[in-house]
């Protein structure tokens, strides 16, 4: 028989045994017992936790709407005949178990609505044809009588326009006003019996680049959806007009975000999402959206009066790089240099010259031509302002009294308004193919004005300070000159023109559209 275990030896086995209460009742001679097995304990890191969105979003998401939007467009063939790439068939003539008919007869048609139902068409008084949904974006309410900001190329073109609330309800919505240079436009439901939770503009000054964002919209028509992420630069210029001062945010913004709000953590509207950049046209993490600070001055203008007035100054100017300081004796690389002022602008009433350098208005220094188109904007027309200049070494001011910026009707068409003349026909021709101009100081073709931003000519990369100097190959100096050409190519059966333009980057030629009647 074998010896008994030490009270040492024993205390050794308990210690070194993987099944203690297994030994424990054997080394005893008891019955075995049922032990609980030891488990190793969850993971838990005692650390600060970020902060949820929830009660931001919760507070914020009554404000932000969808804006659908439908424009006035000719019936041409019945409205279930869609079609997406399938050699011209319509759904109507798919299989019944093809897979994208399943899909749409179960998440609805491709204009919103359920498969195979037809919306009643509204129409505008004297309107033609019928409306139909061409476009889909977000908004979001910033007074409780249902003032709606937007953008404009949501709504631009649109003939009706409805806004869905958070909860589903549909309301309609008037237009009051658009300003396509910001790309803002502002709405208004009338409905006396609702007040509608809305939100409010920070102070961007106080933003800076880190700070968390909370945008919410609409994208896809999925309803209403949150993503979050960091302000990621301030000041972008994206090349989209001279106002560009675009705060870049990495959340994800998809199609039908536009006009949406981003959130700051108080539940203030830091900036409106207009534009991504996107090689394939989804979400890559780059978003530039209109600052709180831009957007609150342009709004207020469009609740006013429905449209922006700008301050005019009339120069043609370029960046002053290191070279060209140091050649004109500047201490630093700042402020625009005056390439040529337009003949009869204000800025060329008032003195300023080719060659001046602006390098302040009122005081304030100016860092670059986009800086001082966005200061002359921000005065109203008449308004008189202090314009520092550097010219032959010296530094000097002259007083300019702004004019008026060509508003975009101006622009858009010949209708007279408030009983004021028509403008010429010339004038008329170039203003339907978006481009203002003024006879060039050299006698040698037309000095661009403005370009409106809508136009086929923006598209082709025509720019204000330009200078077209021939048309289909003939030589041009007034406006007439331009008409009597296109009148010339409409007879030859032309549906374009060729325009030859000459900047500060070389002479190139571009074909415009010939309006047609």
């Amino acid at each position: 028989m074998s010896a008994p275990i030490g009270r040492s030896k024993l205390k050794t086995i308990l210690k070194n045994s993987t099944a203690a209460g297994l030994a424990v009742a054997m080394l005893a001679g008891a019955l075995p017992v049922a032990v609980a097995p030891a488990y190793a304990e969850a993971v838990k890191v005692e650390a600060a936790q970020v902060p949820s969105f929830a009660d931001v979003v919760e507070a914020v998401s009554p404000a932000v709407v969808s804006v659908r939007v439908q424009s006035n467009v000719e019936q041409t063939t019945d409205s279930s005949n869609f079609s997406f790439g399938f050699g011209g068939r319509g759904f109507e003539d798919l299989p019944d178990d093809h897979p994208l008919k399943r899909f749409f007869k179960e998440f609805g048609g491709p204009d919103g609505e359920q498969y195979g139902e037809r919306r009643p068409d509204r129409m505008p008084h004297g309107g033609k044809g019928r409306l139909r949904p061409t476009s889909q974006g977000s908004g979001f309410f910033i007074s409780e009588d249902g003032y709606i900001v937007t953008n404009n190329h949501v709504i631009d073109d649109g003939a009706a326009f409805t806004i869905v609330m958070n909860d589903g309800k549909e309301l309609d919505a008037k237009l009051v006003g658009k300003d396509s240079r910001t790309d803002l436009a502002l709405l208004k439901v009338d409905n006396p019996k609702q007040k509608f939770t809305y939100v409010t503009f920070a102070e961007d000054e106080n933003m800076r680049v880190g700070d968390w964002v909370v945008a919410v919209g609409n994208p896809f028509g999925l309803g209403g959806t949150v993503t979050a992420g960091i302000i990621s630069a301030r000041g972008r210029d994206i090349g989209s007009g001279p106002y560009d001062d675009y705060i870049q945010i990495d959340a994800a913004v998809n199609r039908g975000n536009s006009g949406g709000p981003d959130f700051n953590l108080a539940g203030e509207v830091v900036g409106i999402n207009t534009a991504i950049f996107s090689p394939s046209g989804g979400n890559v993490g780059i978003a530039f959206a209109i600052p709180a600070s831009v957007a609150k001055d342009v709004i207020e203008k469009l609740k006013d009066g429905g449209t922006v007035e700008r301050g005019w100054l009339g120069v043609q100017i370029q960046p002053v790089t290191q070279d060209i300081a140091d050649s004109l004796g500047l201490s630093e690389a700042s402020g625009a240099l005056v390439v040529a002022p337009q003949a009869g602008s204000p800025g060329g009433k008032a003195g300023i010259k080719q060659g001046d350098v602006i390098t302040a208005v009122n005081g304030e220094p100016v860092k670059d031509p986009r800086d001082l188109a966005k200061r002359i904007a921000a005065f109203d027309p008449g308004t008189t302002v202090d314009v520092s200049i550097w010219r032959e070494g010296e530094a000097s001011s002259l007083k300019v009294e702004l004019g008026q910026l060509p508003s975009e009707q101006a622009l858009a068409g010949p209708e007279s308004q408030n009983g004021e003349p028509q403008a010429p026909a010339t004038e008329q021709a170039l203003a339907g193919m978006g481009l203002s101009v003024t006879p060039a100081e050299d006698g040698k073709g037309l000095t661009i004005v403005d370009v409106d931003p809508d136009s086929d000519a923006a598209d082709k990369g025509m720019k204000a300070g330009e200078k077209i100097t021939s048309v289909n190959n003939q030589s041009v100096a007034t406006a007439d000159d331009v008409l009597k050409v296109l009148e010339q190519a409409k007879k030859d059966g032309r549906t374009k023109a060729l325009f030859q333009i000459e900047s500060e980057n070389g002479s190139r030629f571009v074909a415009l559209p010939i309006q047609q009647g």
